[in-house]
């Protein structure tokens, strides 16, 4: 017999919505650990998955808010089987994912490998269709290790 409480596939395990601030991303951060070893990461897959929410979040405060501070992220983590998807949405102008290219590493520069790290880290990311309201719809999965 299954157990009633145990999230079912798809079923939204946290909703978090925060100012798109640099300042708020340690209880992010906090948070999303916190739900990944819940959820039966290892301490390396939870890690995994915090560095990709926490770069992520750095590029939608930097890139599609343009560091103004008076954005919204809304972060949600969902069960599917043996993975943790997590979703982050802003509501800034759309942006054109065939811009948002990891730069070469042989570049040596400050910057500009968070999407590197987080193809690295996740095993899938990409963007979804605007959402209806507009902005931006960031989705990554992580299989449960």
């Amino acid at each position: 017999m299954s157990d009633p409480k145990a999230p079912q596939a798809g079923a939204v395990l946290l909703k978090h919505r925060f100012p798109a601030r640099a300042e708020e991303l340690r209880s992010v951060r906090e948070v999303v650990r916190r739900e990944a070893l819940g959820q039966g990461c290892a301490a390396q897959c939870a890690s995994d998955i915090v560095l990709a929410v926490d770069e992520a979040c750095q590029n939608i405060i930097r890139h599609a808010y343009a560091g103004r501070g008076d954005g919204e992220i809304v972060l949600e983590i969902e069960r599917a089987g043996e993975e943790l998807l997590v979703s982050l949405r802003d509501f800034a102008p759309i942006v054109d994912p065939s811009r948002i290219q990891p730069r070469d590493l042989d570049d040596v520069r400050p910057g500009g490998i968070g999407t590197h790290l987080i193809r690295e880290v996740m095993d899938g990311a990409n963007f979804a269709p605007a959402p209806p309201g507009g902005g931006n719809l960031f989705r990554m999965r992580k299989r449960v290790r």
